[in-house]
């Protein structure tokens, strides 16, 4: 079964509610002022249920919206989000004003097809109705559409119409799952031993009982408790469904829960600046042109909030017309890329224009860049083309973390990642993990790092390389998984990590001519006494010369150059010794141990022959390496090595 939402439209008192009562058996007019005065006021829901022509079903929820000029604003929150309208036109009225504002916000709202009933067919020759209704709707998408005679009196064309919704929604694709729940809410109510209660039509993903959800745009949290489609408890909601969910910890109005928030299973965070392609319908003639600047209100969903519509190259919009224009909006809303929207005016008696999300969280800066709105606007060609959504996101931030890139779109990450990978298969972006990026802007970071790490070569040729605290340094504009993914591409392309540095492959550490003669000195200290060489202290006296300047610089270059290359061992702080003394001790240690046993630090000291300053920073070096371990006071061999081990 496919679950599908149908929505209703057409003038006032053309029999919107009746014709749903008669096929559903529901009467969708659930107020007391609206049995009282006979016209609906707000939404009114059912159910049907139909079968397609080759037999498959439909479980259909039906959003019945008033018709009464005074409450488009609560016909616009039905038709949000709906796969098919039933226009009504009645046979003794024919086209009205309100059938055609009506029409017109379906073709704002992107609704696909469309079913004509002619309304009271009993009452006058349908013949001339009909050739008007068909006249209304040329050139517009909805031309070839299905126009269906019927009288809720007499019961004629009530099967036929119902024959006529099942072939057109088998002509539909089923709403998609991308992941990305949304549910619109169009009431919010509480009931005694329940709790709040919020009803919706559920978009783009699944809800589950017992799942954590967010109110949005004020990020409350809540649980479902439990969920319902049309009275029937069940334990998952689809796309497509008109949904109940019991939100039993949330209160009821604007310190809780109410009409216009969006309910999604993560944070999207809401936006107060969208940039939008507006479209102003021909149908309107000679109104009066949409000023850039002018306040209106937006709406999205069954959102309704005020805004500044400012045009990004004219200062006016007539009819006829589409523009790239910018939203800014005195409350934030939930727009995701190609969420279409309506735009009325500030007075609320006109429909004045239609439009479609193109970057559904932008900002002023951008917007004032050609080049920004150039990419932006080219998604105004096709706003649900995936492909082309990826390539100008990726194009215009230059470099994008995966897992965040188009979070605000109908587009699911299986889709988003099978784009990039065809971009990077084709050489057009860098893929790497959770970050892709234009290839130009890519090799753009390339060239700048190993421009930095050879300026570093350069500079300290002695070094194994540029340490990566300082280059992360230069590249603190980035995020941390880009800075990494930059790495890592190097090291894949002629460099290498050498401890907490990276080096081209090619680089072999060497002392700049100028400080030979210090390392030469320093080895020469440490090989006069190679078992009790002088400390780092009296080791820079015994070097330097009478004159000072750089040579203590040149001899902590040079000793940290021979640390580094494994010429010296570093024992701590004070003590460092030739790497082939503290091999020569390393072996006296192991050969006296394995002849006589554990040992104490003195027994040792006197078999190398050294002095008890170097012994014990010695032998802990010989526990850290793991050669020796400590038992009291005595050193053994550790036990999971051998000897022969242990030398190494």
């Amino acid at each position: 079964m496919t679950n599908f939402i149908l929505a209703t439209a057409g003038h006032v008192d053309h029999g919107k509610s009746a014709l749903v009562k008669a096929l559903t058996g529901t009467d969708p007019d659930r107020l007391p002022e609206e049995k009282a005065r006979g016209i609906t006021i707000d939404l009114g829901f059912a159910e049907l249920n139909l079968t397609g022509p080759s037999g498959e079903t439909f479980h259909v929820g039906v959003v019945d919206v008033p018709g009464h000029e005074d409450f488009v604003r609560n016909m616009i929150a039905g038709v949000g989000s709906v796969d098919l309208a039933l226009l009504m036109v009645a046979a003794d009225d024919g086209w009205m004003p309100q059938t055609e504002e009506h029409l017109q916000i379906l073709l704002y709202l992107g609704v696909k097809r469309i079913v004509v009933a002619l309304t009271k067919s009993d009452l006058t020759n349908i013949d001339n109705v009909t050739r008007q209704i068909r006249e209304k709707l040329r050139d517009t998408p909805f031309e070839n559409c299905q126009v269906v005679a019927t009288s809720v009196r007499t019961g004629e064309g009530l099967e036929d119409l119902k024959r006529a919704l099942a072939s057109d929604f088998a002509a539909l694709s089923p709403p998609r799952d991308v992941g990305k729940p949304r549910l619109f809410v169009d009431r919010a109510f509480t009931l005694r031993g329940i709790g709040t209660v919020v009803t919706g039509t559920l978009s783009g993903g699944q809800f589950q009982r017992g799942q954590d959800v967010v109110i949005q745009p004020q990020n409350l949290s809540a649980r479902i408790r439990s969920i319902q489609s049309h009275g029937r408890d069940s334990e998952i909601a689809n796309p497509g469904m008109r949904t109940a969910i019991n939100l039993p910890d949330l209160p009821v109005g604007p310190d809780g829960i109410e009409r216009g928030n969006v309910i999604t299973t993560r944070l999207f965070g809401p936006s107060s600046t969208m940039d939008v392609v507006l479209t102003r319908s021909p149908r309107l003639g000679r109104a009066v042109p949409m000023k850039s600047g002018a306040a209106a209100y937006v709406h999205h969903g069954t959102t309704r909030t005020r805004a500044k519509i400012v045009l990004a190259e004219s200062e006016s919009l007539a009819a006829g017309q589409s523009a790239f224009a910018q939203l800014r909006l005195t409350a934030p809303i939930l727009g995701f890329l190609a969420d279409r929207f309506v735009v009325r005016d500030a007075s609320e008696q006109h429909t004045l224009a239609g439009g479609v999300v193109l970057n559904p969280d932008s900002n002023p800066t951008d917007f004032r860049l050609p080049e920004q709105r150039a990419l932006i606007a080219a998604r105004a060609v096709n706003p649900d083309d995936v492909g082309l959504a990826v390539w100008t996101e990726v194009a215009r931030t230059g470099i994008v973390q995966v897992s965040h890139l188009l979070q605000r779109s109908r587009f699911s990450a299986a889709e988003i990642t099978a784009v990039l990978q065809r971009l990077s298969d084709h050489g057009d972006i860098f893929l790497h993990g959770d970050v892709a990026g234009k290839m130009l802007v890519w090799r753009e970071l390339q060239k700048r790092a190993a421009d930095l790490i050879d300026a570093a070569h350069k500079a300290n040729p002695e070094r194994p390389g540029l340490e990566l605290t300082d280059l992360r340094t230069e590249f603190k504009s980035i995020l941390p998984a880009t800075f990494d993914s930059l790495m890592d591409d190097l090291c894949a392309n002629g460099f290498v990590r050498s401890g907490s540095a990276i080096a081209r492959a090619s680089h072999r550490p060497s002392l700049p001519a100028e400080i030979l003669p210090a390392a030469e000195k320093v080895r020469s200290a440490l090989a006069e006494k190679p078992f009790d060489p002088p400390d780092r202290k009296s080791l820079s006296l015994a070097t330097a010369s009478p004159s000072g300047g750089g040579e203590d610089r040149h001899l902590q270059q040079a000793l940290r150059f021979l640390i580094q290359q494994g010429e010296i061992i570093e024992l701590n702080e004070e003590i460092i010794l030739l790497n082939e003394a503290a091999g020569q001790m390393r072996s006296t240690v192991v050969g006296f141990i394995s002849e006589h046993g554990p040992a104490t630090a003195s027994q040792l000291r006197q078999a190398i022959g050294t002095s008890r300053r170097v012994i014990i920073p010695f032998l802990e070096y010989l526990d850290r390496v793991g050669v020796t371990q400590r038992i009291g006071d005595s050193r053994q061999l550790r036990e999971t090595k051998s000897a022969a081990v242990a030398r190494r």
